[in-house]
């Protein structure tokens, strides 16, 4: 069954860009960390990147520097001070999944598309380029002060938009940063991209295999 959202928002990294925060990570440490090693390694920085974004706001370059500097120390492993500069300046290099942009720019005529990203006004722009569809608005962690999946940056956008959740479309291929949050305030069609970089979860969302199926879903 198709659904009509009054808006269709959409995390950035991870479900629209490719978030290569990882392999980023492990080109940069090649030379520290083992190869039997570098799995734990980096499953770490994963971990400490959310722990890093569940308290009071702080910048994204912060987080970063603080998430990769809680690794080493966990691993034995020497941290360099250009080690965050280089993990955050990656960033804006990195491009959409395949098919994104095509399916973006198929969506855009009939419904408003917004990005909710744990990102910064200076970092999102770049990114916001790559996905070349028009967008009807691009909201960042550090104008809602808070980043996913805490509440408060969900609230920001439903705030700016003068939307509520019963009209909202949110697309996120994170159960952790975005799907449970739109679950449990009631987002009308929390909507799950796979892209197999988590695990599943039994929320109630709209599984889509490929995002190339999201157009059937509204009806398009």
């Amino acid at each position: 069954m198709s659904v009509r959202p009054r808006f269709i928002s959409f995390d950035c990294y991870g479900t629209l860009i490719d978030f290569e925060m990882g392999p980023t990570a492990q080109r940069l440490f090649t030379d520290r960390v083992a190869p039997e090693a570098m799995p734990r390694f980096l499953a770490s920085f994963k971990a400490y990147r959310l722990d890093e974004v569940l308290g009071d706001f702080k910048p994204f370059f912060d987080v970063v520097q603080r998430s990769i500097q809680r690794t080493c120390a966990a691993h034995g492993v020497a941290c360099r001070d250009s080690d965050a500069t280089a993990l955050y300046e990656a960033v804006p290099t990195w491009h959409p999944h395949p098919h994104t942009v095509a399916v973006l720019e198929a969506i855009a005529p009939h419904y408003p598309l917004v990005i909710l990203s744990n990102s910064m006004v200076d970092l999102i722009p770049a990114s916001v380029a790559h996905l070349k569809a028009p967008f009807h608005a691009v909201y960042t962690a550090e104008e809602a002060d808070a980043y996913k999946p805490r509440a408060q940056a969900f609230e920001y956008m439903l705030d700016r938009l003068g939307s509520h959740p019963g009209e909202m479309m949110h697309c996120s291929s994170s159960f952790r940063y975005d799907l449970m949050t739109a679950c449990d305030l009631g987002f009308m069609a929390p909507t799950l991209i796979e892209r197999g970089h988590e695990p599943s979860a039994d929320y109630p969302v709209r599984r889509l295999s490929d995002i190339r199926q999201l157009p059937a879903l509204l009806g398009l």
